[in-house]
């Protein structure tokens, strides 16, 4: 499901957008488009890394700390002359030169940003804040990846991008939800301070080949058990409704977006919705 959505004056900009590279009005010379991409080495991360890397025109910059991240998701380009890897936390200012920045990093599971939240508000207000410092310095557009999180314990279903939420600021996860939420603020602050060329991807529900299978989510949990041969444990009443989207189709829609001329909020997932019974039935069925 992909919709532009006005919330108020979100997409009037103040300014022009900064001034890329003067590389890009080489008349003679056409050099390959540069892409930062952070928290590369994640599940979705290194899918869209693999997407972009497919285009001889790219050239990839993966930074991660590897907090949740793996290098195991990205041995097949490591030495590839048009990809370089960076160990680099993205709370401290990173100097690159690039045209494109696509804004993963950030543990998304319950499981990891619960294990440090202070370090995840960090990584969400902080690290957002670098990005876009990095974007207005060289004129570069970003993707922010926010989440369906940010509409909190939703009173609306489905949720679209007009909906504000139903929100708990002080709660367990809100070093997730809340700290996406600011880092949606600031991307659209900086597009109308600074003119920075935004788009704010919410995604939901995401599963595929690299999922960590101890991430505490309803899907690799389903998984898990059943690889274990133990009972899948469905939460009662198991009517509840979950949106499952595959993570190819989830790249698509980033690339799409960053693209596109929509700014966002984008929400980015699968229309059609299942009981948690049905996905416990499906596991079964394929395991």
């Amino acid at each position: 499901m992909a919709k532009q959505v006005s919330n108020g004056d979100n997409h009037s900009a103040a300014k022009a957008p900064p001034t890329p590279s003067p590389l890009r009005f080489s008349k003679f010379f056409q050099p390959n488009m540069r892409i930062l991409v952070t928290g590369g080495a994640g599940f979705i991360g290194s899918h869209l890394v693999d997407r972009l890397m497919e285009n001889e025109k790219n050239e990839v910059i993966v930074a991660d700390n590897y907090f949740t991240g793996s290098k195991d998701n990205l041995k097949k380009w490591i030495g590839h002359p048009r990809f370089e890897l960076i160990r680099h936390d993205v709370t401290e200012p990173l100097l690159v030169e690039v045209d494109q920045i696509y804004h993963l990093a950030c543990p998304a599971s319950p499981i990891f940003y619960k294990y440090n939240p202070v370090k995840t508000i960090k990584t969400n207000v902080i690290g957002t804040l670098n990005m876009l410092g990095l974007a207005k310095r060289v004129g570069a557009r970003i993707l922010l990846t926010s989440t369906s999180e940010v509409y909190g314990d939703p009173l609306v279903h489905p949720q679209d991008e007009s909906y504000w939420g139903n929100v708990n600021p002080i709660g367990v996860r809100s070093c997730y939800d809340e700290g996406k939420r600011v880092a949606e603020t600031l991307m659209f602050d900086y597009h109308r301070q600074h003119g920075i060329e935004i788009r704010v991807a919410r995604i939901f529900n995401t599963y595929g080949p690299r999922m960590n299978i101890d991430d505490g989510r309803v899907v690799s949990n389903f998984i898990a058990q059943a690889v274990r041969g133990e009972p899948l444990t469905v939460q009662a009443p198991g009517t509840q409704t979950r949106s499952f989207c595959y993570v190819s189709d989830m790249v698509d829609g980033l690339i799409r977006l960053m693209e596109g001329e929509n700014t966002g909020p984008i929400n980015l997932g699968n229309p059609g919705e299942f009981t948690m019974i049905e996905l416990a039935e499906t596991v079964k069925e394929v395991k």
